[in-house]
């Protein structure tokens, strides 16, 4: 008993040792010998940390980006948790992680730099560092950075797909005591190398049993291959196919197209969406809703954002923007959001290019030879602008329009066309055409007005379809 007596009274002694040694530590305890001199300590004293170069956890608004060497150096700022340093960060790195540096002032200059003064350029910015857990927190407001839009995956993990054929068939018949009747619809492809070649094509008998007659037709509906442009995110069309329709009306044409394709962006950019700006007063997430229902969610830093990625929505339904920040603070602000098919997403640029034969399966009309070029962008706030054109040796038509999504007013598009044709008796002709479509959200009426088209077309106006009849 004396000696676990003894134990305990030791235990006691050398803890009571520790607890002195935190509030101060003499620096020639460290000293071997008699000759060497004390090292000057006192900013560790003060929670100061050596420069050199750690590895840590970097972390973007929030969210984890990379595990990475990083050079520190001392700073004035006297802060215990960073241990009084911070990173030495270079305009390569920033822009490998996606910040906008092509937009600093004198972005030029900044290659000579290695260690970046980010404040200086984006006075929103903060750099905080956590010596202990070897974190490193960045916060950039999203409008200077560059995010992948949602549903993005690169064009190097794209595949064209195996080498394969397909066949689809539809058959029908009938049997009565007047006749016999047989339809066959073949839908055939086969696909290899990125090219896709598809025809349709179909077969009828018919046969009459009073007169002991019969006739059979086998009709080569159309044939064309296809292939996926991927650099310049189009679609090249050979052989039969139709123009589009949003435009000009479509036709049918054997020839080439080639035509910017929706289906090669990420589902958050396909369609019209409003871009949604504003400032965040502090860290926070940012809910938008349409109809009640969340569309989008993301986390914004300190500062001005934009958000350019939201999904295509129902064609109207004005957008509630909140912003819950961390300090507690509450944002909320309506964008009046109405659309209409022509518009396009602010930067967006789409062409669509065809020639050809003018081919309509009808024997009443000619396969004239015409060219169709359409050419539409979208600019900022809400406006887009388009222009096209189809020429043949008998026609040629020119066309200008321009789409606005004009918040509490609805959307709309007008276009204007100017025709000159020369029809099949000889006579030549000149005309105008002028196309509005319009659409706007009634929310608080529970219903959506559209004017999907409206047309008026002047005396002397015709189509391509209209000047392709033989007579």
């Amino acid at each position: 008993k004396i000696f676990y007596i003894h134990i305990i009274s030791l235990h006691f002694f050398v803890f009571g040792s520790v607890v002195h040694a935190k509030e101060y530590f003499n620096p020639a305890l460290l000293l071997n010998t008699s000759d060497s001199s004390v090292a000057d300590l006192s900013k560790f004293e003060s929670g100061y940390q050596l420069a050199g170069i750690y590895k840590v956890n970097v972390f973007l608004n929030e969210d984890f980006i990379a595990f990475k060497d990083f050079n520190f150096v001392q700073t004035e700022k006297n802060d215990i948790i960073s241990g009084g340093l911070t990173p030495c960060i270079d305009s390569k790195w920033l822009l490998s992680i996606g910040v906008k540096v092509y937009d600093f002032p004198d972005d030029e200059n900044l290659n000579n730099q290695s260690c970046i003064d980010l404040k200086k350029y984006i006075p929103e910015s903060n750099i905080s560092y956590n010596f202990s857990s070897q974190r490193l927190d960045i916060s950039i407001p999203n409008i200077w950075v560059e995010s992948e839009a949602r549903g993005y995956l690169p064009p190097s993990e794209w595949d064209d797909g195996i080498t394969a054929a397909s066949l689809n068939y539809n058959l029908t018949g009938s049997n009565s005591e007047n006749s016999n009747n047989v339809f066959l619809s073949l839908n055939t492809g086969f696909n290899i190398g990125g090219f896709r070649f598809k025809n349709l094509s179909s077969y009828n008998y018919f046969q009459q049993k009073l007169n002991n007659t019969n006739t059979s037709k086998w009709n080569n509906i159309q044939t064309y291959a296809e292939k996926s442009i991927i650099p310049i995110k189009s679609e090249l069309v050979l052989g039969d196919s139709n123009t589009d329709h949003a435009i000009f009306d479509s036709v049918g044409f054997r020839g080439i197209r080639l035509y910017s394709s929706d289906a090669m962006l990420p589902i958050s950019k396909q369609g019209y969406a409003p871009v949604v700006r504003g400032i965040a007063n502090s860290r926070g997430v940012l809910t938008i809703r349409q109809n009640g229902y969340v569309v989008y969610q993301t986390n914004v830093a300190a500062g001005p954002f934009a958000i350019n990625d939201l999904t295509s929505m129902s064609g109207s339904g004005d957008l509630n923007v909140t912003i819950e920040e961390s300090t507690g603070a509450v944002q909320n602000f309506i964008i009046p959001y109405s659309g209409v098919p022509i518009l396009l997403r602010e930067g967006r640029t789409k062409v669509d290019i065809a020639m050809g034969e003018f081919r309509s399966g009808n024997n009443e009309q000619g396969t004239p030879f015409f060219v169709q070029g359409i050419i539409s962008h979208g600019f900022g706030k809400g406006l887009t602008g388009y222009a096209a054109t189809q020429l043949a040796s008998d026609y040629k038509a020119t066309l200008i329009g321009i789409g606005k999504n004009w918040g509490r007013f609805g959307a709309f598009s007008f276009d204007a066309t100017q025709a000159n044709s020369t029809l099949a008796n000889g006579e030549e002709h000149s005309g105008q055409s002028y196309r509005l479509l319009y659409s706007k959200s009634l929310n608080t009426l529970g219903t959506t007005f559209q004017l999907m088209g409206y047309r008026y077309s002047t005396k002397g106006f015709y189509t391509l379809n209209d000047v392709a009849y033989k007579s």
